[in-house]
């Protein structure tokens, strides 16, 4: 992403003025899915890919916004009844507001703002755009609110303003990403500690299917269902036990004649990935990517077979990954649809990404995107 582009924009727009430049990354998480909503662990990482925004404080008490990708321009002011119609706006008044609920003092700005994180491929651009509007407005207007409630802020535009009941992930990640480290996050204390990578002689790509990324909330709840199901079950002869994340596959099994065979499933595989991240940061801790790959795989396997979230385009590109000798492959995120994340060496990269292409081409009669990602930096100021 270019900053000379934005400031172009920025000055085109608001009188050749020049503002304070802030960016804010995408993520990706290399393992733990449908881990949070469970008590367990994620695993994400900042990219090289994200938002970034200029900002000039106008003394008006209306912000003015203009969207470079969009081409859409919106004013609006800080008050509830405020709320603009066009639901990228809605994502800054949404900051503004979960800023003024804390006690900082907004007042109108400038603003034009780009990204180049892929829409709907699961790279969280919604919570790249959060972040730097939150990050950037504490510091501009000197607000002291901490990295954590910064991440807190973008959640809580989602839900409040933006209908989307999401955990702190993304928003997490955005905030706290550090270049050459993933960061283990407990969905259960929020606590956090980052993990080297530096993945030399290797490359993280990302395939999209460009299948609609519509987690089928239906069958998403239907899910989270199951799992509380099986905890329920579970405490009554272990009451200690609040999420999955506290169940041994033993407990599992002793409950297995009480609750459906569709029930048991789901579980196993949320208990078995949230070894798996455990195990991945153990692996990280000894530079064995080797073992990283071998946990990917299955947690595909897991999504796919026991936890039923990836399509026919998902597996299709995981057995491609596998057959052409690719390290580690699985479905990132949610599932239904979207990407899959894949560890691949770098004198294997390009016949596989070839051979992913053509063969995907063959089979589905479109060509999945390519993007390569690189762990980097969260959010920040730049100019």
């Amino acid at each position: 992403m270019d900053i000379e582009v934005v400031r172009s924009r920025f000055q085109k727009h608001f009188n050749g003025e020049i503002g304070s430049v802030y960016a804010s990354p995408g993520r990706i998480n290399l393992i733990g899915e449908h881990t949070d909503y469970n008590g367990g662990f994620v695993f994400p990482g900042a990219i090289d890919k994200g938002m970034m925004a200029e900002i000039k404080i106008n003394g008006t008490d209306k912000v003015r916004a203009y969207s470079i990708d969009l081409k859409d321009y919106v004013e609006f002011g800080l008050n509830e009844e405020d709320a603009p119609h066009a639901s990228w706006a809605r994502y800054i008044f949404g900051v503004c507001r979960e800023i003024i609920k804390r006690g900082g003092k907004i007042q109108g700005f400038d603003t034009a703002f780009a990204g180049d994180v892929p829409l709907g491929a699961g790279m969280s651009s919604s919570a790249a755009l959060e972040s730097t509007y939150a990050f950037a407005l504490n510091d501009m207007f000197n607000c002291g609110i901490d990295k954590f409630e910064l991440a807190k802020i973008g959640q809580a535009t989602e839900h409040n303003y933006c209908g989307v009941n999401c955990g702190i992930m993304d928003q997490f990640a955005s905030v706290f990403g550090k270049a050459g480290s993933l960061i283990r996050l407990d969905c259960r204390s929020l606590e956090y500690k980052y993990y080297p990578f530096n993945p030399t002689g290797y490359k993280v790509v990302l395939l999209d299917s460009v299948v609609k990324h519509e987690l089928a909330s239906s069958a998403y709840n239907k899910r989270r269902q199951s799992c509380e199901t099986v905890v329920a079950a579970i405490k009554k002869n272990h009451p200690e036990v609040e999420f999955l994340r506290d169940c041994t596959m033993e407990m599992l099994e002793a409950v297995k004649n009480d609750v459906t065979a569709e029930d048991y499933m789901r579980s196993e595989y949320v208990i078995e990935e949230i070894q798996r991240v455990l195990d991945v940061c153990d692996a990280l801790e000894k530079g064995d990517y080797e073992t990283v790959g071998e946990k990917m795989y299955g947690t595909h396997h897991g999504m796919s077979k026991l936890y039923e979230v990836s399509c026919e385009e998902l597996d299709f590109l995981n057995d491609c990954a596998k057959k052409n000798g690719v390290t580690g492959s699985r479905v990132m995120g949610g599932g239904f649809g979207g990407c899959t994340i894949n560890l691949v060496k770098e004198e294997l990269y390009d016949a596989f990404i070839a051979d992913a292409k053509e063969s995907f081409k063959a089979k589905f009669g479109r060509s999945p995107k390519v993007y390569d990602v690189v762990i980097s930096d969260g959010s920040r100021k730049l100019a």
